[in-house]
């Protein structure tokens, strides 16, 4: 059976690195929130995420967009842009 999940797709600042520390422990308290609710399968960034960015994977489309919109990355400018994605995972 085919699942549909919903890929949020963050681009970053160039200086993500050194600006992520001091909002790190808001940022983990968001995503653990949406994970122990059940919203939230995957999380991490891309190699180099200061050029590639990251990526979320959540339930629902409702859910992505409520994640990308109160990260603490997104409202404090580290991220430059996001997008929501509708992802269909047909192994499973």
């Amino acid at each position: 059976m085919r699942q549909v999940r919903y890929v949020v797709l963050d681009e970053s600042v160039p200086c993500v690195l050194e600006l992520a520390p001091v909002l790190m422990a808001a940022h983990v308290a968001h995503y653990e929130d949406f994970a122990e609710r059940g919203l939230l399968v995957a999380i991490g960034t891309f190699e180099q995420p200061e050029v590639n960015g990251s990526m979320c994977l959540l339930t629902t489309r409702e859910a992505a967009q409520e994640f990308a919109t109160t990260d603490p990355f997104v409202v404090q400018g580290l991220m430059t842009s996001y997008r929501v994605l509708a992802w269909t995972n047909v192994l499973a």
